[in-house]
């Protein structure tokens, strides 16, 4: 299935924004207190009527990110923002069975329920529109990036007026998480 560069970009922000949550609940959940946790689905959409496959290669996909990343942010950054080696089947720590699994049933999840209405969402929303939201969220997310990186590698330069934006999007993003743990604790 062939997708263009705007409903690419889309799926991305739109799919960023549910795993941010979906970190959210989790963390919080586990810890029994909000956590703001900040920082694939098309490559397995061709997997969709394949069950055993769309499970493994949600497995894999996810995995290899969790590792690529976890890896990344060790050795360039120096920081670990989550460890598996307490986890049975674990490599390195930045990646364990259990959640390989976990990861699995979630990418089948995504594609088989979540991945139709988000879909059709996209495609319903007029063109300009979406381009100018795409634009505006895809700035917010660069910045994010940026200030992101600034923190871990220790840049001390002013980003000023960045700064202001970036701070303004973390107290909207506590508001969210702060809602979506307080959610995900009542219901547990």
């Amino acid at each position: 299935m062939e997708h263009s560069l705007y409903a690419i970009l889309w799926y991305f922000l739109i799919y960023a924004f549910l795993g941010w949550c979906l970190e959210v609940v989790f963390c919080t959940l586990r810890t029994g207190r909000w956590v703001n946790r900040g920082f694939l689905n098309m490559a397995l959409e061709p997997l969709a009527d394949r069950p055993l496959a769309l499970f493994v290669g949600s497995a894999l996909l996810t995995s290899a990110l969790e590792l690529v990343t976890g890896w990344a942010l060790k050795t360039l950054f120096h920081t670990t923002w989550w460890d598996y080696s307490k986890q049975k089947f674990n490599l390195g720590g930045y990646i364990c069975l259990k959640f390989s699994l976990a990861w699995g049933l979630v990418g089948m999840l995504a594609v088989k329920v979540l991945h139709p209405p988000v879909n059709r969402f996209v495609e319903w929303m007029p063109r300009p529109v979406g381009l100018a939201l795409l634009v505006l969220w895809m700035a917010v997310f660069v910045a994010d990036v940026a200030v992101t990186l600034r923190t871990l590698i220790g840049l001390e330069r002013d980003l000023g007026e960045l700064e202001k934006v970036v701070a303004a999007l973390r107290r909207g993003s506590d508001t969210i998480s702060r809602n979506l743990g307080d959610a995900a604790l009542a219901a547990d």
